[in-house]
């Protein structure tokens, strides 16, 4: 709570202090058309439909815009719980009076680009419009063609769950003025054509920035920490910087790859929340040389090691001590309930020495989330468990949140870090309390 009042206050100043740039400001919208480098799974040749389909995959709509669960794809209603309250997705399907059906193309790229509605509302930045903006013209339009094909849902816009100030969309326009760059994509002739289109697929189309990146405590974007690591939702979204300690930079293109389009990268972890989200509706279906362009475009992001870094020791003593069946040196772990707890629901899928089996997404030796002294992505997946389907593959691990009280799940947390990253769990019954409302 402290956390949310400050940040408000913090927020509020801002909003008065830029109120002052005045309504010029406010409204500085570039309208250049803008030209997107080539992306290989949407080429220039093929139609709009082809075109908008893999674009709208790659932007992810699909894991915002549609419950879980849900048999109305792009009818909005998904929450998504931020420092000052909880928004909710719009539905973007064609019904005319509840979604976007009677929008003119220019609202629709006003919308996704500048984030300004049809009725001249400001957007919150829950939607990326923030790396949308980038966007060009006719991809914005494939992806509205493509989502034309989608059948009608008539299901109105469910109302956002904001306190004063932040449930006055016109201050939108001032944090717009403080932290919004609305400019189109250029592509820069000093890097190769690979690595503009990568750069295009991960700050435009993926945003991979609005999770990966640290925000400030006006909730933008620290572009100067770009991808450096933030915690979205609850759940971790890990740096993805070259930094070859705290990064990415000491994976191969292999490995990288593997991860984006199977959620699995051998000895580096699985994709699990929203990363799992990602790869489960958009990554999965990556063009080949469109994941060799966006590995190719993360080589060039400046290393930075990022707030609260990780450090992986892929050979933590307790875990090189065990079998797969027996475990072994548990020095550092937490009390005998976490080792127990763990020999009873987790030992059989994920063993003693992290290796896994039945499935490799199972392994736990070397990932940043069994070496993340916080836990906050294993309490998560203790709490909620993981789903996701990759190809043919269903990934699944059940949820222990009902099983278990929350100095249980701390203590389970705890003995997993400790025996396979080798350091000591700093999670508690509180963490744990807090976690569950995520």
């Amino acid at each position: 709570m402290r956390r949310v009042v400050r940040r408000g206050a913090i927020v509020a100043v801002l909003l008065g202090a830029t109120a002052a740039l005045g309504y010029a400001v406010l409204n500085r919208i570039d309208s250049a058309d803008g030209v997107a480098p080539a992306i290989a799974g949407a080429p220039k040749t093929a139609g709009a439909l082809a075109r908008g389909e893999y674009l709208a995959r790659m932007a992810d709509c699909v894991a915002c815009h549609t419950v879980a669960g849900s048999d109305r794809p792009f009818a909005g209603g998904v929450a998504f719980q931020l420092p000052f309250g909880t928004i909710y997705s719009s539905n973007i399907t064609s019904d005319v009076d509840t979604g976007i059906g009677g929008w003119t193309d220019d609202e629709f790229v006003h919308a996704v680009r500048d984030g300004i509605r049809n009725d001249g509302q400001h957007l919150y930045p829950a939607f990326p419009y923030t790396s949308y903006t980038a966007l060009s013209r006719d991809d914005v339009l494939a992806i509205r063609t493509y989502l034309a094909t989608i059948p009608k849902v008539r299901q109105p816009n469910r109302e956002n769950d904001l306190g004063f100030p932040f449930n006055q969309r016109w201050a939108m326009g001032f944090w717009n003025a403080a932290f919004f760059k609305n400019q189109r994509f250029v592509a820069d002739p000093s890097k190769s054509p690979e690595v503009n289109s990568g750069e295009y697929l991960a700050t435009a189309l993926a945003h991979c920035s609005e999770c990966h990146t640290p925000r400030n405590l006006g909730f933008g974007l620290e572009h100067g920490n770009e991808l450096a690591g933030e915690v979205v939702q609850g759940w971790r979204a890990w740096n993805i910087t070259s930094d070859p300690d705290h990064g990415i930079g000491d994976w191969t293109d292999g490995e990288i790859i593997s991860y984006l389009s199977a959620g699995h990268a051998a000895g580096r972890g699985s994709a699990m929340g929203p990363m799992g989200e990602a790869v489960e509706h958009s990554l999965q279906y990556l063009h080949p040389q469109d994941a060799a362009a966006l590995v190719a475009y993360l080589r060039t992001v400046p290393g930075r090691a990022g707030k609260d870094p990780v450090t992986i020791d892929a050979h933590a003593a307790p875990m090189t001590a065990s079998s797969d069946l027996l475990p072994g040196g548990d020095g550092l772990t937490s009390p005998s309930v976490g080792k127990t707890l763990f020999e009873g629901n987790c030992a059989s899928c994920h063993q003693y020495n992290g290796a896994g089996q039945q499935t490799l997404y199972a392994a736990l030796a070397g990932t940043a989330s069994v070496n993340d002294p916080s836990g906050q992505n294993v309490t998560q997946a203790i709490l909620h468990g993981v789903k996701m389907r990759v190809g043919t593959t269903d990934v699944f691990m059940p949820a222990f949140g009902k099983a278990y009280t929350d100095s249980e799940i701390a203590a389970l947390a705890n003995y997993v870090v400790g025996h396979f990253g080798g350091k000591p769990g700093t999670v508690t019954a509180r963490d744990v309390a807090d976690r569950r409302k995520l």
